[in-house]
């Protein structure tokens, strides 16, 4: 039985350098000669003449000539390349309003008319992937615009949206008000968010390469973005490519062991000392001895259930998808575990970008540069308004 966590009918929109560059090393991944060929793995990514089922959207056209080197030639539709000249400034309100002199050839609209025209192609429509992240100005900007424009449209088809936030350290200093409004805009028009959060990502990756040199202790492990975003592009492909769920033991499979790898990482309390609790978790073991999953079903589940704090109030909080392919490592035998889970440690980073731009907004520092682009005081309330109750409802997970 083939399991598509991605909908059978999904359309793939990466928006701004990030998520082209995400989006990049996702279609390395799936469109590599190796990942399974067969029609029913392949069709939730390509239409039926062969191309990918994406479009890429992109402020300036740097990052998307990158794309269209490394990607398999020919696998993008020309149409569905959709490129401006000019960057949006790091500036939310920038990319989500766009350059006050574009008409009806502004990148939204062509973005806009090309989505459509995906759809067409598709025998149905189930929903659309966008790939973005929270801190740039094309990313969050457009990216909130476009996820708007496509719900109003396309109000049945699901949406979610993989974002990528940014180091806490500072990439940029607007970042928090643009996280600050992406996310708010998310909350009211998708139907969930993956999020990856910078500094996340390179602490797991560090911790990786820790093990693998702890033999050679002078050598530091160097991480780049690219490296960061190929580790982003592995994840979602170990999370959403197509599944075969076997039920016949076979072998063994160290699965206990991986989970609790997973579970050590794991922030336990906020900041206030409170218990982090999850909502669901879902695990997806991919590779040799997948079967075997089943075998030890039950004390995994109790291990995923205690190292991930589920809610009492969920009778089913947790559920699993098997594939005996491993997508993320085609060396064989090789094994992957990837969890998702709908965890309150979110609101750690949530509570944080509020904070930070409340300290911005109090003090008027760079609000000129939002409502020079057509931002308005309202539009800043209601963000800090969304982000307050999801955090609230996140520290009342565990109330209900």
């Amino acid at each position: 039985m083939h399991c598509h966590p991605a909908g059978m009918s999904a359309i793939w929109l990466q928006i701004g350098q990030c998520g082209n560059q995400v989006g990049q090393e996702w279609w390395k991944l799936v469109a590599s000669e190796k990942a399974p060929g067969s029609a029913v793995d392949r069709y939730p990514f390509y239409t039926r003449d062969g191309k990918l089922s994406a479009l890429s959207v992109d402020s300036e056209p740097k990052v998307v000539r990158r794309l269209l080197r490394e990607v398999k030639t020919g696998s993008f539709r020309d149409s569905n390349i959709l490129v401006g000249q000019r960057g949006r400034g790091n500036n939310w309100a920038f990319g989500y309003h766009g350059p006050r002199s574009e008409d009806e050839n502004s990148l939204l609209h062509r973005a806009m008319d090309s989505f459509r025209k995906e759809v067409e192609r598709r025998d149905s429509y189930s929903g659309v992937i966008l790939l973005h992240s929270l801190s740039g100005g094309t990313g969050s900007g457009l990216g909130a615009r476009l996820c708007e424009s496509i719900r109003e449209e396309f109000p049945m088809g699901y949406i979610l949206s993989v974002a990528v936030a940014p180091h806490q350290g500072g990439e940029c200093p607007l970042q928090h008000f643009n996280s600050l409004l992406c996310l708010s805009w998310l909350q009211r028009y998708a139907d969930g968010v993956l999020l990856f959060h910078n500094d996340d990502v390179l602490r797991r990756m560090q911790a990786s390469c820790g093990r693998k040199i702890e033999q050679v202790p002078a050598l530091e492990p160097q991480i780049s973005f690219s490296d960061m975003n190929t580790h982003i592009a592995s994840c979602l492909a170990a999370l959403m490519h197509p599944v075969r769920s076997l039920r016949t033991p076979r072998g063994t499979a160290s699965w206990d062991g991986m989970l609790s790898s997973i579970v050590r990482t794991l922030p336990r309390h906020s900041s206030t000392g409170k218990i982090h609790q999850s909502t669901a978790v879902l695990a997806v073991a991919r590779g040799s001895g997948a079967d075997t999953f089943n075998c030890s079903l039950a004390p995994i589940m109790m291990k995923m259930k205690q190292g991930y704090g589920c809610v009492s109030w969920n009778p089913h909080p947790l559920n699993y998808w098997t594939d005996p392919w491993n997508i993320v490592d085609q060396t064989s035998p090789s094994q992957s575990l990837t969890i998702c889970a709908n965890h309150s440690s979110v609101s750690d980073y949530m509570q944080c970008v509020l904070e930070k731009a409340r300290i911005m907004y109090d003090a008027h520092a760079y609000l000129h540069w939002y409502w020079k682009h057509g931002c308005e005081e309202g539009d800043f309330l209601q963000a800090f308004e969304i982000l307050d109750s999801v955090v609230d409802e996140y520290s009342a997970a565990g109330d209900h």
